[in-house]
C-alpha cells in the first residue's frame, strides 16, 4: 500500500520539485497537492479517515501559514497518526525552534527536498 502524502506549498514549482524527489526516491507513494493552507485543512477536517501519513508543510504562505495550519490541525482527532515535516525555505533557527513546539512536527528540511531526503522521510515514518 502506498504511503499517503500531502504537500502544503503555495509555490506550483515547489511542489512541482518536491514531487519529482519522491518520484526519484523510489517511493510508493499518493501525493495530495495543496497550494493554500485552508484548502489542506478543509479536507483534513472534512475526511477523518483520510489515511495521510506525512504532510510535507512550508512556513511562509498567504493567508493560513505553516504554523497557523499547525495550530489548527492540531486540534482535529485524527492528527495524532500524522507526521508532519516542515519543507521551508526558511532557515531562521527560530523558525525551527517553533516548529519543534508542535507535537507532531518530526523534522524539519530546507527546500528543495532532494530524493535521500525523500526517502529517509519515508523510512522515519515507517519505523514510527
Amino acid at each position: 500500500m502506498p504511503m499517503r502524502l500531502m504537500l502544503v506549498d503555495d509555490n506550483e514549482n515547489d511542489l512541482l520539485f518536491t514531487r519529482l524527489a519522491l518520484q526519484r526516491s523510489g517511493v510508493d507513494c499518493e501525493v495530495f497537492a495543496f497550494e493554500r493552507a485552508e484548502e489542506a485543512l478543509a479536507r483534513l477536517r472534512d475526511d477523518p479517515a483520510h489515511d495521510i501519513d506525512i504532510i510535507l508543510l512550508d512556513i511562509n504562505m498567504p493567508g493560513l501559514d505553516g504554523f497557523g495550519f499547525l495550530a489548527a490541525f492540531e486540534a482535529l482527532p485524527a492528527s495524532r497518526h500524522v507526521a508532519v515535516v516542515m519543507l521551508t525555505s526558511s532557515s531562521d533557527p527560530s523558525d525551527q525552534e517553533r516548529a519543534f513546539l508542535h507535537r507532531s512536527v518530526r523534522r524539519f528540511l530546507i527546500k528543495p527536498l532532494s530524493k535521500v531526503d525523500a526517502a529517509s522521510l519515508i523510512e522515519l515514518i515507517r519505523k514510527q
